[in-house]
């Protein structure tokens, strides 16, 4: 390493975050410019560690010392080559991913890891600063064509390999606007929309095609696809919500995370209300008040802070699951991914947090609004036994349910191509490859709901797998 006593003379340094009573007025990210110099210090914090962990605990296995090396070294260009060698989009992972490669990180046994988050961004964003970054079509075309179903950050890495792989590749969008969970799912706040357009275009220029409002198995037939494509990926994510079965659950006000945050997001975009619902009544806002969000997670956090900048009069989020420790589980020892609490930027922001919650019922008003959240505290999992006399209510004007998701939509693409289910509800697969000769899947929609990061290396190797198919595999219409 470049400085090799780095870790020894330099202390973990992040970016500062815009006030929480400033940024709870706009949509854009929250963090506050980083100087090179910095940047550069927490590179130089990279240890010359015999076993970079880091490897492993990051899904596309990013090969994160070098770049933390070239970086300390000023060498920038060099720095994105290696960044890329393994991550088609470090400008998602840079602003969205929880890092774990940094719980993997081996000065995170006793010190602070490295700002692997920060450097990945730093690199990717210089890079589109100085113009290092452009179309890459492939230099020959195979002629085999590929149709890429689903425009989120899996199908968007695969379709990005494919193509420069020489195949023809099309994507298809059921929705109006290429980005899937990144354009509808994931706020401003955290990933500003450019961002994404700014890929889009370099892809676009590269020869990948998108088709947008064509919802696969419902306005087209998945035939016209099994006869115009030597492959397809499937690469719909985990859209199938979890839902909260209990009295009251038919109240208006109750509402899927994934109903509440695309709204937003489509607002954000310049839409008009009348493009974004087609009855007035179905726009959720936060308002004016008061907010429950039954769910801790990620998910959870992002209707947490769409809500304080819509205005909410009070937001509650409440968890089954007891309060994660403050520092580390020790069951989950180093370097595995930490069970610990995280406080994100949105609960910075305000609301209430609140762990050990089951909700018991919604009680609502004589025009079927709902009014009230009944709540009792329970034990530990996985019995969450009710403890007695800890009962109460709390007023709820909009309720969302942020609780995760059940694998894929079942009905439909699936149903219609008679692809076999794991035991989870995911498309089973073998080497990508699902039960139907010729059709693959990658992402959610193969492993269940997760990570970005995980998406993009899900794309990656599907699209190694599709492109191991077509090679080995000559097509009907090459033999006619």
């Amino acid at each position: 390493m470049g400085k090799v006593t780095g870790f020894l003379e330099l202390q973990r340094e992040q970016p500062q975050r815009r006030k929480a009573d400033e940024r709870i007025k706009d949509w854009f990210e929250i963090y506050e410019p980083f100087p090179e110099n910095k940047q550069r210090e927490q590179g130089a914090r990279c240890m010359d560690c015999g076993v970079p962990f880091c490897h492993t605990g990051c899904p596309v296995n990013n090969i994160i010392p070098d770049w933390n090396d070239l970086v300390y070294n000023g060498r920038w260009e060099a720095a994105i080559r290696r960044l890329h060698a393994t991550n088609n989009f470090p400008e998602f992972t840079g602003r969205i991913c929880p890092a774990p490669c940094e719980a993997a990180c081996v000065l995170g046994i006793n010190q602070p890891p490295v700002s692997i988050k920060l450097i990945e961004k730093s690199i990717i964003e210089r890079a589109w600063d100085e113009g290092w970054i452009h179309p890459e079509p492939p230099e020959e075309n195979t002629g085999k064509r590929v149709a890429v179903v689903g425009s989120g950050p899996s199908g968007l890495a695969a379709a990005q390999q494919l193509r420069r792989a020489g195949h023809s590749v099309t994507v298809y969008e059921k929705n109006d606007r290429i980005g899937g969970l990144l354009r509808y799912g994931i706020p401003n706040f955290k990933l500003e929309k450019w961002v994404l357009d700014r890929r889009l275009r370099q892809m676009r220029d590269e020869g990948v095609e998108f088709i947008t409002e064509a919802h696969i198995g419902v306005n087209v037939p998945v035939d016209e696809l099994r006869r115009n494509y030597d492959a397809i990926l499937l690469c719909g994510g985990s859209e199938q919500p979890r839902d909260l079965k209990i009295p009251g659950r038919e109240l208006k006000g109750i509402h899927f995370a994934m109903e509440f945050l695309p709204q937003q997001n489509r607002r954000n975009e310049g839409d008009p209300e009348e493009k974004i619902v087609s009855d007035p009544s179905q726009s959720i806002f936060a308002t004016g008040k008061n907010v429950i969000i039954i769910g801790g997670g990620d998910t959870g956090a992002d209707c947490l802070g769409t809500s304080h900048r819509q205005g909410a009069k009070s937001v509650h989020q409440f968890e089954i699951m007891p309060r994660p420790p403050a520092e580390r589980s020790p069951l989950t020892p180093w370097p595995l991914w930490p069970m610990q609490l995280r406080t994100e930027s949105s609960h910075e922001e305000g609301g209430i947090r609140d762990w050990s919650i089951n909700s018991v019922k919604f009680t609502g008003d004589e025009n079927g609004n709902v009014k009230q959240l009944h709540c009792t505290r329970v034990g530990a999992p996985p019995k969450f036994e009710a403890m007695p006399g800890t009962e109460f209510t709390i007023d709820a004007d909009l309720v969302l349910l942020a609780m995760g998701f059940l694998g894929p939509v079942r009905t439909g693409m699936i149903e219609q191509l008679g692809l076999e289910l794991d035991n989870r509800g995911n498309i089973a697969t073998t080497d990508f490859m699902s039960s139907v000769d010729g059709v693959f899947a990658a992402g959610d929609m193969r492993r269940g709901q997760s990570l970005v990061v995980w998406a993009i290396a899900e794309g990656r190797k599907a699209a190694a797998a599709v492109n191991k198919y077509l090679a080995e595999k000559t097509a009907p219409r090459d033999r006619a």
